[in-house]
This record gives structure tokens, sequence and C-alpha cells, in this order.
């Protein structure tokens, strides 16, 4: 099996080394054996904090490439080469997303890689003891970052119908810097949180933006990275600063009450696309119709859920493409309804499967008129 990415933007590679890397570099499992090739710049760290069971220095692969191919400038695919040499592999396994220009300048080498139908890491879907502990951690950060959201439109006061705090404008944009502020307080990085009013709402993943208004629905989605440990929460809430309608009130409650459904279907060997079909029917029984035609869908157009660990969307999917889910997965639960003028309502929460039901990971309040 043969990676070559960095950590940040590559759960696999993460997953595999246990260790942080800014830069894409060459690991590999050979047999049972796991092995990095590290630069200078990460290789003592390497020995120290990596899940590798042998470290190689790339910069004496590299020596010993030149010498032996006689490329004065040899990259990855030639070391990649010589390592195959050294182990006597003809094929590596590879993921999807593995480059293709890497792939084809091997082939060039006589290195051959079949790409994985699937995960090449299945085992990431059911977590480990240490992993469902740090996705909590992940999710006490998101309800750090709602809790400053709640108490900015909390202490906001009504002008005109707009809301302003602290003698200002209270807009999506200040709102999301105290939610990004709490998250790394907390040990988190919540780069792409969701503040969204009014119709903005209803387009699930519109950040936001411009003046938040009294008497609109306010969703707040908030999915930090923890930077020691690269696992994700996520967790979303919807507020009201003001009096409620009817029509918000009940749109609000038939959300909650969905997610009560979703949650207590989910169990180990449940299947995802079952558990999003009861969801969906039970929103439909409470009058709430889905409509997807040349503009844009109103309704409950998206999935109940995905599953949540070292990247934000991950299997199993608890939707149309929903799959088995296993005892160990972790996965959001979270129903949305959405209407252009009445406003959009989600409520997130992140459960893990067990044979028993769902575990709750996360925790926040439902509270959501805010006076």
């Amino acid at each position: 099996m043969l990676l070559y990415a960095d950590t940040e933007r590559n759960a696999d590679q993460l997953y595999f080394s246990g260790f942080h890397v800014p830069d894409a570099f060459i690991s590999m499992r050979v047999g049972r054996r796991k092995v990095g090739v590290l630069s200078t710049l990460e290789f003592g760290r390497a020995l120290k904090e990596s899940a590798f069971d042998e470290v190689l220095s790339l910069e004496d692969w590299q020596e010993a490439t030149r010498a032996k191919l006689g490329c004065e400038r040899p990259r990855a695919a030639e070391v990649i080469a010589m390592l195959a040499r050294k182990f006597g592999v003809k094929r590596f396994e590879v993921p999807q997303d593995f480059p293709h220009a890497l792939a084809l300048r091997l082939a060039g080498l006589g290195v051959a890689v079949k790409p994985v139908e699937g995960a090449i890491f299945p085992e990431r879907e059911a977590k480990t003891e240490a992993e469902t502990k740090a996705i909590i951690r992940g999710n006490r950060c998101s309800a750090a970052g709602i809790a400053a959201a709640e108490d900015a439109l909390r202490r906001a006061v009504v002008q005109k119908g707009k809301l302003h705090l602290d003698g200002r404008p209270l807009t999506s944009e200040r709102v999301r810097e105290a939610v990004e502020i709490a998250c790394l307080r907390a040990g988190g990085m919540s780069p792409h949180t969701i503040v969204a009013g009014g119709d903005q709402a209803c387009d699930p993943h519109c950040r936001g933006t411009g003046v938040l208004r009294a008497g609109e629905l306010i969703i707040v989605d908030v999915f930090p990275r923890i930077s020691a440990t690269g696992y994700h929460g996520d967790m979303t809430r919807t507020f009201l600063k003001g009096p409620p309608s009817e029509a918000q009130v009940r749109l609000v409650g038939t959300v909650r009450a969905a997610q009560k459904v979703a949650i207590g279907a989910i169990r180990a060997g449940a299947h995802g696309l079952r558990v999003h079909r009861r969801v969906v029917r039970f929103v439909e029984e409470a009058g709430y119709v889905t409509t997807r035609g040349a503009g844009a869908p109103t309704g409950f157009f998206h999935g109940t859920g995905h599953g949540l660990g070292l990247e934000v969307h991950e299997a199993p999917g608890i939707g149309k493409m929903g799959t088995p889910l296993r005892n160990g997965a972790v996965v959001t639960v979270e129903p949305g309804l959405y209407y252009p003028g009445l406003g959009g309502c989600r409520i997130e929460d992140v459960v893990q499967v067990t044979r028993d039901g769902a575990r709750m990971l996360s925790r926040y309040p439902y509270r959501w008129v805010l006076p």
C-alpha cells in the first residue's frame, strides 16, 4: 500500500502516519510494516511521534536514487521506484485520490499502482475509544462556539428590526468571529462556520453575510477540527431573537422531533437509507412538502447525517446514498427544513452507533428563542 500526501488535507495519511506533516511525503505498508520517508525537517519528530515501524531519510534515499538512476533531481516517483526495488514490490495499492501524474510516472519506471475500490482504510469507519474521545472533544469545541454565538445574540438589542451589539450592527461576520475565537480557545479551528439568517439560512451551506434581524431564524453550524488530533466536532443550532410566529414554532418543533426519530432508529446493523426514509416520511406526514424544481429546493432536501472523524464528511452516510451502520461508527444527525419567507431550521448532534442504539457524543441545550 502506498500513499503520497500531506496530513493537513489527506485524512488517510494522517490516520496511517499518526502525526501531522504539512508537506506531501511518502508512506507505505510492506507486509505488516509501516514505513515513512521523511525529510530532515520531519525526521527526528517522526521517530518520536509517528506510528511508523521504520522511518527512512528522504535525503539519503534521494542520494541513493541519484547514484543508481543517474537523475540529477530525483523526485517522489524515482525514490518510490528505488524503495520498491528494496522491498521487492512490483505493484502498490493506492487510494482513489492518489496523484494521477505520480501514478503515470511510476508506471514509466516499472512500478504499477492499482486504485483500491472504496476506502483504503475501511477500519476508519468504526472508531476506537481513543478516536471517540477525540470526537467528543471536538464536539465540546463545537459547543463552545455555539455558546459564543448564543451569547452574542442574547446580548444584542433590536433597533428598527436589526440586531445591534455594543453600539454596532450585529452581522453574521461578527458572530462568526466570536465563534471562531471560542473554538480556538477550546483547542480547535473552525474556519468555515455558518451563521446564516433569514432566507440565507435556506441554503444549507451558505456561510451568511450582513446584518442579522429580529424575528428571523438564524442557523449556526460549527464544525471545528481539533489541532492536536485532527478529529472534528459538528453541531448546529437554530436561534431566533424576539417572539416567534406560530409557523416558526411549528417548523422548529418538527425538525427537533425529526431528529429524535432519526436518533431512535440508529443502531448497529440499521441501514442509513432506511433511517433517512423514516425521517422523510415523518416530516411529510407533518405536512412539510419538499420541492426540487428549476429554482432552489425547499423542504427537507438533504441527507439526515454523515460520518464524522478525521474528515467532516466521511463514511457512513445516512441519506439517499446511505450505507449500513457499523458498530462504533460516529455519525451526525441533522434534519432540516427550509422555506424562503419563513426561514430555515437545522438541528445537529453527533452520536456513536452501538448495538443498543445511539450514544450521544455532543451536548448543548436546544433553547432557540432568545429574549
